[in-house]
């Protein structure tokens, strides 16, 4: 199943105890509906809420990236043999260090600015695209390089928000070209197992064939994986965790707090709201994110788009 599918409109909702059975081990993105959905999602959000503007702007950077996703072919996934060589050796097939990217992504990137120029952006935002404009591309390379390794030099944050927002579009392309059955969860089972980076935040589903499963979705390349429920994404513990929320909000998303490590993920689900997006979700509810940060906790990954933007 790709997440770009509808669930059944008769789904069974909710699960207390969260016991599923044999839910789908891994869910390849749909690049033609990845971006759009997020951008609708923030589209509503934003309506009313405090941070209206710069939610109203992710949600024009979402839409610049369905564009691209819409008019630019993808660029040549790994073929069977590859991927089971990847699988046998336990390492992701398009890992996201490891990958020989195609050119074509900078294309993506070149139009996503276009497209995003075109919406209209803030002084500082265009002079940053500007800028980007103008570089060659062994420049562009070397941050994309840095940005995937996690090594970004704070001179280039502005930058490197625009080219995450690309690679996010080539990878969920590449991912969802994927030959589902030949792909396996890794050991590390908090690493995507088609790129090996980290999630965003998590989707527990409220529908389908599985209603109370729950899914780790990836920060760079959309793809699901099925988490345990009431297990640690950071260190796999369960004795002190708890879920906590804002008091008083719709309870769509909630911060799960571990204090054997001290950080928290957070969950959206299906069941208060069947338009949840894991990734509209996650940027909207930065307050919890205070919260517990304010409390003690710290965040087991970044948003890519929060880490540079």
């Amino acid at each position: 199943m790709r997440q770009g599918e509808s669930a059944p409109k008769s789904g069974w909702i909710g699960n207390a105890s969260g016991g599923v059975k044999a839910p789908e081990p891994i869910l390849l993105p749909d690049a033609a509906v990845r971006f759009a959905r997020t951008a609708e999602r923030l589209e509503r959000l934003s309506k009313g809420h405090p941070m209206e503007e710069w939610l109203d702007f992710m949600a024009k950077i979402a839409r610049a990236q369905h564009c691209v996703a819409s008019m630019l072919p993808p660029g040549a996934a790994p073929d069977e043999g590859t991927v089971e060589q990847a699988v046998a050796a336990r390492i992701p097939p398009i890992s996201a260090d490891g990958h020989r990217r195609d050119p074509a992504w900078r294309d993506g990137l070149a139009l996503l600015l276009d497209t995003a120029v075109g919406e209209g952006l803030p002084s500082p935002a265009a002079a940053i695209v500007a800028e980007l404009r103008s570089r060659g591309a062994a420049s562009t390379e070397t941050q994309a390089d840095a940005f995937l390794r996690g090594v970004i030099d704070e001179k280039d944050t502005g930058s490197s928000f625009w080219i995450a927002a690309a690679l996010q579009v080539y990878f969920t392309h590449l991912a969802g070209r994927l030959p589902a059955r030949r792909l396996r969860l890794l050991e590390e089972r908090s690493l995507c197992p088609c790129c090996g980076s980290t999630s965003s935040a998590s989707l527990v589903t409220a529908a389908g064939q599985n209603p109370g499963a729950r899914y780790l979705c990836c920060s760079l390349c959309s793809t699901g994986w099925n988490y345990s429920r009431a297990v640690c994404v950071t260190c796999g513990g369960s004795r002190t965790l708890a879920l906590r929320g804002i008091e008083g909000d719709s309870g769509v998303v909630k911060a799960e707090t571990c204090d054997e490590c001290g950080t928290y993920s957070k969950m959206a689900y299906q069941a208060k709201d069947m338009q949840a997006d894991p990734y509209a979700d996650d940027l909207a509810t930065l307050g919890l994110d205070v919260m517990v940060g304010e409390a003690g906790w710290a965040r087991h990954a970044p948003n890519p788009l929060l880490l540079v933007g």
